[in-house]
Order: C-alpha cells, then sequence, then structure tokens
C-alpha cells in the first residue's frame, strides 16, 4: 500500500549553545523580535539530541509528535525500505543552519569505529558545510593541521590552552557564498566569525573540543568524558598541503544547471547536497530530504497529489512516501539526503 506521507514544513529548532550568533538564521527565516545572542544553530528535522539530553535538539512536528518517534513508528514510510534496514530507522542525517556570530573552537569528531567502541552508536560524525552568507572583512575557515603533528605535541597544547598554537597549525581558508568543505571525521576544524552554512552532518552531537577555554565550562565536556589522551586517538594529526585540502573543497557560486551536486565526492559515503534552481517543473526521486529554501518562490508537488508553497527561509522535511516529488518556482532550494542505500562508508 502506498503511503500518505506528505512534506512537512517546520519552525526554527535553536538548542541552546555555548556560541554567539543567530542573526543570519532570524533574517533568512524572517524572522520577528530578537534572534538571541545564543541562538546560532538551528537544528532542522532533527531527530538527534544534544550530547547527554533527553530532548534538547529534536525537531517537533505540527501533530505534537517528535520528528523521531513518527519516523520510529513508520521507517519504511519516512525513509523507504532499503535506507530503513540499511540503517536501522534512523535517518541517518542532521541538518543545521550554522550562523557563526564568534569563531568556534578548535574541534574535531570521531569515526564511526571510535563511535563504536566509546560511545556506543552507529554513527560518528562526518559533516560538511554549504556557504549560503558571510560578513565581515575576511570571512574564513580552519581545517587540517598545515603539517603533521605529535600526539605528545596537542595534549600539551590542550594542557596549556595554547590556543594561538592549536589555531595557527591549521590551514586558514578564505570562503564565499557557493563554497562547500566536506570535513572528514577526525580533521580538526574551527568556523570562523561571520560565515552563514547549511551543515550536513551524522547523526550525532559527538564533538571533541581542544580549545575548550573561553568556550566550555570544563575540559570534560571538551573531552566528553573520555579524557584527551583518548580522545586525541581519534585525531587526524596528519598533513593536509594545499593539494590535499582542495580534495574537500568544491566552487560551487558559477554553477547556473537546475541541479547542482555540491559537495566533494568522499561526502557521499555519509550525505548528499544539491543545490536545485528549477527551469520549469524539476522532478526529484522518491527520497527522505529536507528542504532548505534560500531565495524565491515557489511550490512543491508530491505523487500523492501534495502541494506545498516555498518561499525564502522554509525549511522542510520530506518523506520518501511522498513518492517523485516535483519543484516549480523562481528559486533556489538546497535538498540535503542522507547516503544513498548501499553507498554508504563501511568503517572497520
Amino acid at each position: 500500500m502506498r503511503s500518505s506521507l506528505e512534506p512537512v514544513a517546520l519552525p526554527a529548532n535553536q538548542p541552546p549553545q555555548f556560541y554567539r550568533g543567530g542573526e543570519s538564521i532570524a533574517a533568512l527565516r524572517a524572522a520577528d523580535g530578537d534572534p538571541g545572542a545564543f541562538g546560532p544553530e538551528d537544528w532542522v528535522a532533527s531527530t538527534t539530541t544534544l550530547f547527554g539530553q533527553e530532548t534538547a535538539g529534536l525537531s517537533l512536528l505540527p501533530d505534537g509528535r517528535w520528528l523521531r518517534d513518527a519516523v520510529r513508528a513508520d521507517p519504511r514510510g519516512w525513509l523507504g525500505a532499503e535506507h530503513a534496514a540499511a540503517f536501522a530507522g534512523s535517518t541517518a542525517l542532521l541538518v543545521k543552519l550554522l550562523d557563526a556570530g564568534q569563531r568556534l573552537p578548535v574541534h574535531f569528531h570521531p569515526s564511526d569505529a571510535f563511535a563504536r567502541r566509546h560511545f556506543d552508536s552507529h554513527f560518528g560524525k562526518a559533516e560538511a558545510w554549504i556557504v549560503i552568507g558571510t560578513s565581515g572583512g575576511d570571512p574564513r575557515v580552519h581545517a587540517g593541521f598545515r603539517r603533521s603533528h605529535s600526539a605528545a605535541e596537542i595534549e600539551d597544547w590542550v594542557r596549556t590552552q595554547d590556543a594561538p598554537a592549536m589555531l595557527g597549525a591549521l590551514n586558514s581558508v578564505p570562503v564565499r557564498p557557493g563554497d562547500t568543505v566536506y570535513v572528514p571525521a577526525g580533521l580538526p576544524h574551527a568556523i570562523g566569525a561571520g560565515v552563514f552554512v547549511v551543515e550536513l552532518q551524522q547523526p550525532t552531537d559527538f564533538s571533541l573540543t581542544l580549545e575548550w577555554r573561553d568556550f566550555l565550562a570544563s575540559p570534560e565536556k571538551g573531552h566528553l568524558g573520555l579524557g584527551f589522551a583518548t580522545a586525541i586517538e581519534a585525531l587526524d594529526t596528519s598533513a593536509w598541503d594545499e593539494q590535499r585540502l582542495d580534495t574537500l573543497i568544491r566552487h560551487t557560486d558559477a554553477a547556473q544547471e537546475p541541479t547542482v551536486n555540491l559537495l566533494a565526492d568522499g561526502a557521499s559515503r555519509y550525505f548528499r547536497a544539491e543545490q536545485l534552481r528549477p527551469r520549469g517543473a524539476l522532478a526529484l526521486d522518491p527520497s527522505f530530504a529536507v528542504l532548505v529554501v534560500l531565495e524565491g518562490n515557489g511550490v512543491l508537488r508530491t505523487e500523492n497529489g501534495g502541494k506545498h508553497e516555498l518561499a525564502k527561509g522554509d525549511t522542510l522535511v520530506v518523506p520518501h512516501g511522498a513518492g517523485q516529488t516535483e519543484v516549480e518556482g523562481d528559486l533556489t532550494v538546497i535538498r540535503c539526503r542522507p547516503p544513498a542505500p548501499g553507498k554508504e562508508k563501511t568503517d572497520a
């Protein structure tokens, strides 16, 4: 029997964070009132909670259910049979709007294998950034060590909280709207002030933070209870020269095709992202997806006969059970999806 599930428009979902930001999110969504000094992340269609929390971070559907619970109740309808079987009923995706009102600390995320050993989780936390806005005179991101470093050297930086050494060891990359950066698990990184991104992640909140002072309340929040010596085992301490770093970065601002694959090749093992600019009606295959409308107006039609108006700042979750969908209008949409079933990463 064909599912009757339809796309759902979702309001902002901004769990509290430790850093400043949020003005760009409020502007995109045309939100009224003070966006707040600590609302820099909007977790879209989230079935993930903040680390150690029961419900903070979860998206609430209009009918009062957590999206997480709705997906668990009907994984085939929301995710499709193949995806539900491959990922044990998880969406395998977390999407955020992230507006860095200040530079984020130097941190990294665990691989699937490390997360299984230390957090009893199927997922680590690879991520990717799609830059959709910048402000300030020199917007930048920081990713990968410029030369290799020993664990002992890094532990010394952490012990003394030598922030200049940690940040200075990373590649500093200027960015503009249309740039995308894939951040594999283990890669040390930080997003600079004034950078506004759509962020795709594996569905966890595992951040191992080397530069915890002035950001977090305690070192324990930096190493998530593991101790830094153990946490650093998950860190990529190798050198990322310009040529190697270029394999993670794409520049898509000049792309004019109706559908543009936004992310570097390696990212597809964890998630997919496309920019949609329809010329007429643009057909989309059935898939669980998260849509972020960056500009313009249009309509989303479904195989079930549904019609959903789209406008700048809208965010929607699209169930697999909505069938083939069609986007039409003068608009720009980011379509975020989990990996295709059978294409997911095998991490030993």
